[in-house]
Formats: C-alpha cells, sequence, structure tokens
C-alpha cells in the first residue's frame, strides 16, 4: 500500500464538512495507485456550476422553486446530458466501487453513483444526503413544504421513491432477513459511507482472491474503524492467504486476545476456535523454521 493512505484517509474523513469525494479518491487510489485527485475535484466542482445553472433555468422557465422540481433538473442533466447510469452488465467490476474511474466511464454501482450525486447537488446548493439503505445505496432531499424527504435511487437515473418502492427494494435485495422500518431512510454519516465503499471494495477483491489489495482496503477500514475486531481478524487471515506467517501471527494472536475479553456468542466461540487453529498452525510453521 502507498504510504500514508491510512493517514490520509482518516485526514480526509475527518476534515470539516460534509465533503466525500477526497476520501472516497483516497479509497480509490487502492485499485489506481498512479491517482492525481486534483482533476477529479475540479470536474466535480465544474459539474456543480453546471447542475446550480441547469436548477436556476428550470426555476426561471417553470417558477417553481421546489425540492422536486430541483431534484428533476437535477437528474436531467446528471442522468440526461451526462449520461451517468448504473453499471449492471459488470456489476461486480472494483472500478465501480473508484469515484475516479466512475467520473470517467459514468457508470458505477448504487453508492458511487450516489457518491457523484451527492457532491454535485452540494456544489449545487442541493442539499441531499446519503441513505445506508441494506442491499441497494440511495440518497435523500427534504422537502421543506412537506417536512417530509424525496428518496432517490442514482443508479436508477434518479428515480424517485415511494416507502412502498423501499418495502419492495429491501425484499428483493435481503428478502425477510430485515424488517422495513422508516429508521432505514436516515440519513448516512460520512464515516458510514466511507466503510461501506471500503466493505464492497474489499468483498470484491476476495472474490477475486486479489488478496494483497484486500489487505490494503483492510488496513484502510482498521484506519477509520480501529475498534473493527473483525477486521484485524481479516487483515490476520489475508495475511495467512499471502503466506506472510508474522504478520498473520500478529493480528490473529492480538484478535483472540481481545475478543475473549468481549462477550461472545456461540458463532463467535466456533470463529474463535477456527482461528485458534490457524495460529497452531503458524507456529508449527514457525517452529520448523527454527
Amino acid at each position: 500500500m502507498k504510504k500514508g493512505l491510512a493517514e490520509t484517509l482518516v485526514a480526509a474523513s475527518n476534515a470539516p464538512g460534509t465533503a466525500l469525494a477526497p476520501a472516497a479518491l483516497v479509497i480509490a487510489s487502492v485499485e489506481c495507485p498512479r491517482l492525481d485527485p486534483d482533476p477529479y475535484l475540479a470536474q466535480l466542482d465544474a459539474m456543480g456550476d453546471a447542475a446550480r445553472r441547469a436548477i436556476d433555468r428550470h426555476a426561471s422557465a417553470t417558477g417553481d422553486t421546489s425540492a422536486r422540481a430541483s431534484i428533476r433538473a437535477l437528474n436531467e442533466y446528471v442522468f440526461d446530458e451526462l449520461r451517468f447510469t448504473g453499471n449492471r452488465e459488470k456489476y461486480e467490476d472494483p472500478r465501480n466501487s473508484c469515484l475516479n474511474e466512475v467520473l470517467d466511464r459514468r457508470t458505477g454501482i448504487p453508492l458511487t453513483l450516489s457518491i457523484v450525486y451527492m457532491e454535485v447537488a452540494r456544489r449545487a446548493g442541493l442539499q441531499v444526503d446519503g441513505v445506508n439503505f441494506p442491499g441497494h445505496f440511495l440518497v435523500r432531499c427534504p422537502e421543506i413544504t412537506t417536512g417530509n424527504h424525496l428518496v432517490i435511487d442514482p443508479f436508477h437515473a434518479g428515480a424517485l421513491l415511494s416507502e412502498h418502492n423501499c418495502r419492495l427494494l429491501l425484499q428483493k435485495h435481503v428478502g425477510s432477513e430485515v424488517a422495513f422500518s422508516r429508521s432505514l431512510l436516515a440519513p448516512a454519516t460520512r464515516l458510514q459511507i466511507l466503510v461501506r465503499t471500503l466493505l464492497n471494495l474489499k468483498r470484491i477483491y476476495v472474490h477475486m482472491r486479489s488478496f494483497p489489495q484486500a489487505r490494503d482496503v483492510t488496513e484502510l477500514l482498521l484506519a477509520v474503524t480501529p475498534s473493527a475486531l473483525h477486521e484485524l481478524r481479516d487483515r490476520g487471515l489475508l495475511a495467512y492467504h499471502m503466506n506472510d506467517v508474522t504478520g498473520a501471527l500478529r493480528d490473529l494472536q492480538t484478535y483472540l486476545k481481545l475478543a475473549s475479553m468481549s462477550e461472545t456468542d456461540k458463532d463467535a466461540r466456533a470463529d474463535h476456535r477456527q482461528i485458534w487453529e490457524h495460529v497452531k498452525t503458524l507456529r508449527r510453521r514457525v517452529a520448523s523454521l527454527n
């Protein structure tokens, strides 16, 4: 992993304001090590200015300054003019989780398209928040006149979703595992959005057996969520798969020590037993080298 990447991500995630792009571009540099973020930040600035003008033109032409009208104008700019679209054909491509690639290729997954949408909206003067909806990231915009929120799906060209639509979406992605409640439509924090981005990328790399990149992403997860014991465990397991005996032993032994201090359920105890077997294997390997 590029030196200082974790520190840069922590700084970007703790910066004043609500900007997502600087941190998202740090994450993207795992896949694109030579990434220069400045041109992409400038591109978002230009898109935000153009979106503001589009919203103003729409308001002048119709006399409608409501949030719904502003979102309609924003959608026309982002999805009709710029032609951003959901990548249904190659959903698992790691480039879909990289903001620079999404801006270059004008396609991505729900989360990264939502990041583009939020960053353009913010620059255009619109408040649009992320929604950490299970299985399918969404965004929302407050509607002052009604006191409600417009729920928007950037993966589907900015479609406005009713509560019924959200229930169907939840059923499609997670089935009956999670019961619908309006709390699922609460605004996501910047940290939650970045962690979800990292988890998506980590899952893809593990599936591809790109273990070095998966470990780099896990390093970033530990940098922004240092108390996440499962990420310490996963970093150790990735080191195990990479035959990094020293790194695997360090992380897995630390994980077992810290996990034993907290209450654990039956599944967790089974996991600990499996990790302990890995540790014993690693110790035998070290002993055979001495």
